[in-house]
């Protein structure tokens, strides 16, 4: 089950793959997310077995050993290769795999790898609490880069925040800020102020939690009453 800085609805689960893609699942019905946490717990087991078992019967054989074998039947094209020659092939092919599943099964997950810091965490599609922890601010630097840049340039252009700019400019943007490109708005790429406006809308829409908080749904919508 998810823990609540995770989600905080109730009946979640917590999904992890081994290639690192987490997923949330949740119901509000008990017995649905029950079914599920079984069926998804049973499936898990079994695939484990088969994924092991499928290892040991997909690894094809090593170029090497092919290439010995071809040599043989070409030298004794009417006769069966010795029983010793097949054991020693057998126990070479049994370590290949031996050693290739010990290597498989050693991969860090994609999370381990983004905690070591090989891989860092986009701004876009990022939570408020991590970015804000790892720029250590209170605002993500490129929420305050957009408005101060708005504010400065923006006030006297009809249908600010309202006008979309354009999808492929906006995307060019995105991409520049989530790879730490440096990032200089005057720049004469993002001139469109819709541009600048529609990649602010657009990092917003992509928190995995809306700005107004689920946990404080129901005290919105009693302010607002």
């Amino acid at each position: 089950m998810a823990s609540k800085d995770k989600s905080s609805k109730k009946n979640v689960l917590e999904l992890k793959t081994r290639q690192g893609t987490e997923l949330l699942i949740q119901s509000d019905n008990d017995a649905v997310i029950s079914d599920w946490l079984k069926v998804i717990s049973s499936t898990i087991s079994n695939k484990a077995v088969d994924t092991d078992e499928a290892i040991e019967e997909e690894i094809p054989d090593s170029p090497a050993i092919e290439k010995h074998d071809k040599e043989k039947d070409h030298k004794e094209p009417k006769k069966l290769r010795p029983t010793k020659v097949v054991s020693i092939d057998s126990s070479e092919q049994k370590k290949t795999k031996k050693n290739l599943k010990k290597f498989l099964t050693r991969r860090p997950t994609l999370q381990a790898v983004r905690e070591k810091g090989y891989i860092k965490d986009q701004v876009f599609g990022s939570s408020l609490a991590n970015l804000c922890q790892k720029e250590n601010g209170t605002v993500p630097k490129f929420v305050k880069l957009c408005i101060e840049h708005v504010e400065e340039h923006g006030l006297d252009v009809d249908g600010i925040y309202r006008v979309s700019g354009n999808l492929a400019v906006i995307q060019k943007l995105r991409f520049a800020v989530n790879h730490d490109e440096k990032l200089d708005l005057n720049d004469s790429k993002w001139e469109d102020i819709h541009v600048i406006t529609g990649a602010l809308k657009m990092f917003f829409r992509e928190l995995p939690e809306p700005l107004f908080t689920f946990n404080h749904f129901n005290d919105f919508v009693n302010a607002i009453k």
